[in-house]
């Protein structure tokens, strides 16, 4: 789980909610026609921009940023170069068998062990991230699209209550209500935009940035495993992949 994901995910509506619970009463702040304009909207204007199948896949998609949890590089540099070390003395075959906790890996080393040259292994995994890489995009954009959304369904929601309460101004009493009932509907699409869509993005452009900055990683130590390299070398060479505090002199 993402602990930060949730925490943040947690506070913001915990805190939107406590400044609503201490103003007043909080049913005042629901009300279900403007819920339906924007959260009802919002999912069928981004259903609109995208194929159905992949429409369908949003609840996962959005599950990643609360529940991915990536393998931290370093993890990924001290097992490629144990694996290195093994291959360096007893051979590449001498792998089969061996845990491995990072998938990619695991996939890349199998290839290897299956006999496959370096020109190959390096076509199919870099093949392999792109197509991942690609992926992440779309999910990244749905949201971004529901962030651009939300908001302008609140707007059209807000229009629709001014219409009505302009069209109904021979009751003074029920003016005030019925703006109020109107500026929900932009509250409830900046809270959805801001609040879930809009992170949701970020974070997932975060694990994407993680996995294919792990997979680069991977398609090094995988070709210097194959030609060889010095286990020593190889972890130098990996080391360049972290940022300049992580590394060890």
């Amino acid at each position: 789980m993402d602990l930060a994901s949730i925490i943040g995910f947690l506070g913001a509506f915990g805190l939107i909610f406590a400044a609503i619970a201490m103003g007043g009463p909080v049913g005042i702040f629901v009300n279900i026609p403007s819920l339906v304009i924007v959260v009802g909207g919002t999912l069928f204007v981004v259903m609109f921009r995208y194929p159905m199948g992949q429409f369908f896949g949003i609840g996962g998609i959005a599950g990643k940023a609360f529940s991915f949890a990536s393998i931290p590089s370093e993890t990924v540099i001290e097992e490629s170069v144990e694996l290195a070390n093994i291959a360096r003395k007893e051979g590449v075959l001498a792998l089969e068998g061996r845990e491995i906790v990072h998938p990619f890996l695991k996939k890349g080393i199998s290839l290897c062990i299956d006999g496959h040259g370096p020109e190959v292994v390096g076509r199919m995994l870099a093949k392999d991230m792109n197509l991942a890489i690609e992926r992440h995009t779309q999910g990244v954009a749905m949201f971004k699209a529901m962030g651009d959304a939300a908001p302008a369904m609140g707007m059209i929601g807000t229009l629709v209550g001014l219409v009505q309460m302009l069209s109904n101004m021979e009751d003074p009493k029920s003016i005030g209500p019925a703006m109020a009932v109107a500026l929900l509907t932009t509250l409830y699409g900046a809270v959805v935009a801001n609040v879930f869509a809009m992170p949701v993005a970020d974070k997932l452009t975060l694990r994407a940035d993680e996995e294919k900055l792990n997979k680069a990683l991977i398609l090094e130590a995988i070709a210097g495993i194959q030609e060889g390299v010095n286990p020593r070398i190889l972890e130098q060479l990996l080391k360049t992949f972290l940022a300049e505090k992580k590394r060890e002199d």
